[in-house]
């Protein structure tokens, strides 16, 4: 699933790059990859653990 929103998340920039360059922009269509890769890289992040996460759990643990 991972890398089927990789690949849909390429697709999209590669989209809104190629809108960039035409002659004819189409901003509903750079809107709409724009959107679908920031949603993909939400989806992906989501599951990235924070740096501050071992912090904030071992300054709880002192205060207990």
């Amino acid at each position: 699933m991972k890398a089927f929103k990789i690949i849909i998340m390429i697709l999209a920039i590669s989209v809104a790059f190629y809108e960039q360059v035409s002659e004819e922009k189409n901003i509903y269509i750079m809107i709409i990859a724009i959107v679908v890769f920031m949603f993909g890289m939400m989806q992906l992040s989501a599951k990235t653990p924070s740096k501050n996460n071992d912090k904030e759990e071992k300054d709880a643990g002192k205060r207990r």
